[in-house]
């Protein structure tokens, strides 16, 4: 049978009535675990495993697998889209891979133009979530071959190129984004060391073995720093935000914006397929990418279209380029994908080279279903809008208790303990502290999230060589990585020597 058959089959489960309604509902839940900052689509799948084991157990077992991976995959991507509205309408990311739309989206929002940046978000994501499931029915076995090639050398390479390209989300000094990154890598260190078992600068207190959260970090420097800058700093009632006529971009905007998602959408596609890299590190490395191509690069963090439809059409297209490595190697390349694979192994799916084979059902079943997912996303986000839009008009003494209370409840959800309570209020005033000196945050969020991946692979890469690190200049993918990381770094400077202004205005 032709790929194509495979395809028709495919939409054949997909559009069964219950697989229709598993996928709605997917999505549905997906925005929403989206849309509240510190939930997540990994939190979001992992509490749906056992609710979906319940839901299909009258279901063939084949059947029963299909459907529950297409409502858990439904909550994957239908979270890529839900996490733009509160970095958008509120600066609060609703996880990882919305921290850089807070750079331009919330710009937007105070400008009064939240409705077009939540829409293009919206239509980025479609177009992207289209794009990679074309791709990926038409590249993935010969992508999964190259995808092979990659080791630990590759990958550390891969990690700190992300690393260097952090300067080009610099404040007014890359020596401060440099400082930043190193802060991220270092906090990145905090716990239980994998390979050696020994606690590693937790200083005998329980509560840090496990290591620093990530979203506590993440909420509480940008949604909590927003707050007390608002509280401290007392803006006079220029603070009354705008009244939003247009709830949908002009066709100026959707011409902006099509370049920008169209590369995002590439771009993020072949950075999730690389399996470690994630939908984080695409949307960081799409708005480095329009920011460097850009004839006005200072008008991004100040609210420019592209700031918006880039990272966002990155992220989604890297969840769609995450299931190649996924469905046709077994190996998860984020945490997200790892609970997937553990849902299917659950419903006896082995993912790998031979899930195509031996359950095409599931395997096209799940392709098809992520078309139709898109779409609904689409109808529903589009609609809503204008509800998510009315939140940037709530009055500030309303605004920042709602903040608080949805950084607090998202936090405690996941964490469930005080201690990380204490820790976002003390990230609030980190984060206050360091936007108000100049210090960029996306460095310290990139560090800590590629900081574990970049010892990781080290170590890997490290112990395959017997402790020789010559192994990552002479592997040539690995080695152009490292030149490309070097150039990055230098040729800024070089610019700057000739005399060309190539200071980056992003604030943290």
């Amino acid at each position: 049978m032709s790929t194509l058959d495979y395809l028709f089959q495919g939409f054949g489960t997909a559009l069964i009535w219950y697989n229709i309604l598993f996928a709605f509902v997917g999505v549905l839940i997906g925005t929403a675990v989206g849309v509240l900052p510190g939930i997540g689509p990994m939190s979001g799948v992992a509490l749906l495993i056992p609710v979906t084991a319940s839901i299909t157990g009258g279901l063939p077992p084949e059947n029963a697998a299909t459907s529950a991976i297409i409502l858990l995959a439904g909550v994957y991507y239908g979270a890529m889209y839900g996490g733009s509205t509160t970095s958008i309408l509120l600066n609060t990311p609703g996880e990882s891979s919305s921290v850089v739309t807070t750079l331009d989206g919330y710009q937007m929002a105070k400008k009064g133009r939240a409705g077009s940046a939540l829409s293009i978000s919206a239509i980025g994501s479609f177009v992207a979530g289209i794009i990679t499931l074309v791709a990926l029915i038409a590249l993935a076995k010969p992508l999964s071959t190259v995808a092979l090639k990659f080791g630990p050398a590759e990958y550390f390479s891969l990690m700190l190129l992300g690393l260097g390209a952090v300067s080009g989300l610099a404040g007014k000094s890359v020596t401060k984004a440099l400082i930043m990154t190193v802060f991220g890598l270092l906090l990145g260190t905090i716990g239980i060391d994998n390979v050696s078992g020994i606690a590693r600068f937790t200083f005998n207190v329980p509560w840090l073995y496990q290591g620093i959260e990530f979203l506590t970090i993440a909420v509480g420097l940008f949604a909590v720093g927003e707050v007390f800058k608002t509280i401290l700093e007392k803006e006079e009632e220029d603070t009354e935000i705008a009244k939003i006529n247009n709830l949908l971009p002009s066709k100026a905007e959707l011409k902006e914006s099509a370049g920008p998602i169209a590369r995002g959408s590439i771009l993020g596609f072949f950075v999730g397929i690389l399996p470690g890299a994630g939908a984080t590190l695409a949307s960081f490395f799409s708005y480095i990418l329009e920011k460097k191509i850009s004839k006005t690069p200072s008008k991004f963090g100040t609210g420019t279209i592209a700031g918006v439809a880039a990272p966002e059409s990155a992220n989604n297209a890297a969840s769609g380029g995450a299931m190649i490595p996924l469905l046709t190697l077994g190996i998860p390349g984020s945490g997200t994908t790892a609970i997937l694979m553990g849902a299917l192994m659950m419903y006896n799916v082995q993912p790998g080279p031979l899930l195509f084979e031996d359950h095409p059902q599931v395997a096209w079943g799940l392709i098809a279903s992520m078309f139709i997912g898109n779409i609904m996303l689409l109808i529903l986000n589009l609609p809503l809008v204008k509800v998510f839009a009315k939140i940037i008009q709530t009055p500030k003494q309303f605004l920042i208790p709602m903040i608080i209370a949805i950084s607090i409840f998202g936090v405690y959800a996941v964490q469930v303990s005080t201690y990380d309570l204490l820790l976002l209020l003390g990230c609030g005033l980190l984060g206050y502290f360091l936007s108000k000196n100049d210090y960029p945050i996306a460095p310290l969020v990139l560090g800590l999230v590629l900081g574990p991946m970049v010892e990781n692979n080290l170590r890997r890469a490290l112990t395959i060589s017997n402790g020789d690190f010559s192994v990552f200049f002479t592997r040539p993918i690995s080695l152009v990585f490292l030149i490309i990381t070097f150039l990055w770094l230098l040729i800024p400077f070089m610019m700057k020597r000739r005399g060309k202004d190539v200071i980056i205005n992003i604030e943290g």
